[in-house]
């Protein structure tokens, strides 16, 4: 049965927490102390970095940058910054206090963006300060750093006509993930001149602005099956990342010219551009464009965080209590629930991992069960599906499935264990997950 059944979109005020049973809320946590134990030890992290080589057919992505919250140093002071919130005086401040020192090795050479940059190991920073009374000279120094480069990537987005790479505005790289940040700490006012530059970004005009011509894709099979460009429909790199911040800024009250009618502009954009398949509506990972520059037929894709319509769902939510549109509202409600009830087999998430798997699809449900009081069976079944990928045997207890099925062991936030195990606590504890700040989902 649907979780949909009204009309009026449900809403929820209540504090966060743990929807499990007793029974499961012992499990996950007994699996999670034991997979962040592992993920925290230094010697086991450089053990199974040195064995993921060989277990990877994508080594390039394999590259540990200490002071990246995807897959270095930042992302585990994260992690052991909610640990800390989650499990007092168990000393997991102290182990992200290592964490956050080795996260500054090779700083100077990072770029601004929040999963591999600046910006992330600023959010690590802000995380561990229990609410900036900590690390004081840190963050300003890091804010000092960040201020001039969000200056001039909102200055650039405003200025340049010319389409881009989705580097530029996404959360992952971008003006969307910088923008994340600025809106949990923005001592210099910076916040302003991103969301500006997403505004012109974002304005009328066909093809969309946010279009990527195939020679910037980054990816030759991209470039070759869009020759004609393609637009981003991905939470992580598209058009709802953006989205997602312009309504959560909104609904800060942080509004500069034009931002509700950008978020206007890129809901209808995304509604219209939906699929359909056996269980409901759907999203597209690109909506390919043909080469008098319209939109051609576009195709589902994961049910994840990263690509699909869970990620796109929650911008979506965003979108419309930052608009109060409850029509908005319901089909958020609708596609999420389409993604419960399509056949876990077909959702084509197998890895237990946040980016596109088990645990990103989880924390969307989370949220939207805090924020609406429903799809608490689905939390339940996501859970059991996550303890039941736990593989002790392993170095890390989780390991990222890629693609072509074969596991690596990873212990990163956005592929790796580190991001199960927040996810775990998440689920389990009555303490907001507001790491999730760095996804975009609140």
């Amino acid at each position: 049965m649907s979780a949909v059944t009204s009309r009026q979109t449900p809403t929820c005020d209540a504090a966060w927490h743990s929807m499990l049973a007793p029974d499961r809320q012992a499990a996950v946590l007994r699996i999670a102390r034991d997979v962040a134990a592992r993920v925290t030890d230094p010697g086991r992290i450089a053990a199974t970095l040195s064995t993921s080589m060989e277990q990877t057919r994508f080594p390039k992505t394999l590259a540990r940058r200490p002071y990246a919250v995807a897959d270095g140093d930042a992302g585990l002071a994260v992690t052991c910054a909610y640990l800390d919130a989650c499990l007092p005086g168990e000393g997991w401040d102290a182990v992200g206090h290592e964490f956050l020192t080795a996260a500054t090795a090779g700083v100077e050479a990072a770029p601004a963006g929040m999963f591999g940059g600046l910006s992330g190991l600023a959010f690590a920073t802000v995380s561990l300060s229990r609410d900036g009374a900590r690390y004081r000279r840190m963050l300003a120094a890091l804010d000092d750093a960040l201020a001039p480069r969000a200056a001039a990537i909102g200055t650039r987005l405003s200025e340049t006509s010319e389409p881009g790479p989705v580097s530029a505005f996404d959360l992952i790289s971008g003006a969307g993930g910088i923008g994340a940040y600025l809106l949990t700490r923005d001592p210099h006012e910076m916040l302003p001149e991103i969301l500006g530059g997403l505004v012109t970004l974002t304005r009328e005009q066909e093809p969309p602005g946010w279009m990527t011509p195939s020679h910037l894709m980054g990816d030759e099979a991209m470039a070759r099956l869009h020759p004609h460009g393609a637009l981003d429909c991905g939470l992580a790199h598209g058009i709802p990342g953006p989205l997602a911040l312009l309504s959560l800024a909104l609904r800060a009250g942080i509004e500069v010219p034009g931002q509700a009618d950008a978020v206007r502009r890129i809901t209808d954009w995304l509604v219209a551009h939906r699929v359909r398949d056996d269980w409901g509506v759907d999203w597209p990972a690109v909506v390919p464009l043909t080469a008098g520059g319209r939109p051609g037929r576009a195709a589902s894709s994961r049910s994840a965080w990263c690509y699909g319509t869970p990620g796109v769902a929650r911008a979506l939510w965003l979108a419309a209590q930052a608009l109060d549109d409850g029509v908005l509202g319901e089909l958020a409600l609708e596609a999420l629930d389409a993604v419960l009830r399509r056949p876990a087999r077909l959702r084509a998430i197998p890895s237990p991992t946040f980016c596109h798997g088990v645990s990103g699809l989880l924390h969307v449900v989370l949220r939207f069960a805090h924020d609406t009081g429903l799809f608490r069976q689905a939390v339940t079944e996501l859970v059991d599906e996550l303890l039941a990928a736990y593989q002790p045997e392993r170095p890390l207890g989780y390991a990222s499935l890629e693609p072509q099925g074969n596991s690596v062991d990873r212990a990163g936030v956005l592929d790796g264990a580190a991001g199960v195990v927040l996810v775990l606590l998440a689920a389990a504890t009555d303490v907001e997950p507001t790491w999730d700040r760095l996804f975009l989902l609140s």
